[in-house]
């Protein structure tokens, strides 16, 4: 068995084990109502979670996601009060900003040779910091568009509703698969991950892979704002603290590498969904804390970076063992 591979499959298998709990003491809990729930409360945050996915195969970090996402809100709910522009106008001028805020981070990254987790730090405040400038209140988004969106649904077998944003999710995780794992960009960001200078050897243009990178993130952040409105129906510039972590936290559960250079996007599939049946579990219980979430979840983290640890234990010594 390929030892990459172990991480993915213990995700999937822990998913089932869950599965397979919640079944046996709350049946509906597999329900396709239950199913697309989990879909569109998670969405925002499975979306973030491509982005991040990326950016840590490369073996950076990305902590500006969660305040991009509430300044995202705050200026959707602003221009949509104060200037009238369409929604879908209002949509692309927000994805431009994040994307070149994305850019602009990768560009220092590489540009000054600045660890991703001071930029990122930096770009977290900032990002922040220009949500307060817009507005310290909670805006009430009320545009038609939005009901539009808010209505929109797949009736799925079992009368579960697939809602838009739910599908944005499924869209954007089949979307990271390709790029991660079918396209040229893809094979740059693992081989950045597994070290810069064996990235410039095999040929990879570390400048550009590295700007791309953080302008995919800050993509996939602006995008989940969007999701995020759209669920909420509102912008608050104190909206999505922690986002970050909870996002890293869905990657490396869903068995990718934080060193980089391994992991899959279909495991931070498994990763965030995994997240979100713990949170219903319990909500069906109705006994349990809902810090108990935060524990389970910490409880897997390290499970996973034991996991990781023994996994680059074991390929180092097959490495020896093949050069011996």
């Amino acid at each position: 068995m390929n030892p990459r591979l172990l991480p993915l499959y213990a995700t999937i298998a822990i998913f089932l084990v869950a599965c397979v709990i919640c079944y046996i003491q709350f049946p509906y809990m597999l329900s396709t109502r239950v199913l697309g729930n989990l879909l569109t409360d998670n969405a925002y945050l499975g979306i973030v979670a491509v982005g991040m996915t990326v950016v840590i195969l490369s073996g950076g970090i990305d902590l500006s996601v969660g305040s991009v996402i509430a300044f995202s809100g705050v200026f959707i709910a602003v221009m949509l009060r104060d200037t009238g522009l369409p929604a879908p106008v209002v949509f692309v001028l927000l994805l431009i900003v994040t994307t070149a805020f994305g850019a602009a981070m990768g560009g220092l990254i590489h540009g000054l040779a600045m660890p991703p987790f001071i930029v990122t730090l930096a770009g977290m405040f900032l990002a922040r910091g220009a949500a307060y400038m817009l507005t310290i209140d909670s805006v009430p988004i009320d545009d038609p568009f939005y009901e539009m969106l808010r209505k929109a649904y797949y009736l799925m077998p079992g009368k579960g509703r697939l809602t838009l944003i739910g599908m944005v999710m499924l869209l954007s995780f089949a979307v990271g698969m390709v790029i991660a794992h079918r396209t040229r960009f893809g094979a740059s960001v693992y081989a950045l991950g597994g070290g810069e200078n064996t990235a410039r050897l095999m040929g990879v243009q570390v400048g550009r892979t590295t700007v791309g990178i953080y302008a995919f993130s800050g993509f996939m952040a602006g995008l989940s704002g969007i999701v995020f409105s759209v669920y909420t129906g509102s912008g608050y510039p104190l909206a999505t603290v922690g986002t970050e972590l909870t996002a890293i936290a869905a990657v490396v559960i869903g068995g990718t590498l934080l060193t980089g250079g391994s992991g899959f996007v279909f495991g931070t599939f498994i990763g965030v969904m995994t997240m979100g049946l713990i949170q219903t579990y319990i909500v069906f219980d109705g006994t349990l804390s809902s810090w108990w979430t935060k524990i389970v979840i910490g409880g897997l983290l390290l499970l996973f970076i034991v996991l990781q640890k023994g996994l680059l234990r074991l390929t180092s010594a097959r490495f020896s063992g093949g050069l011996a």
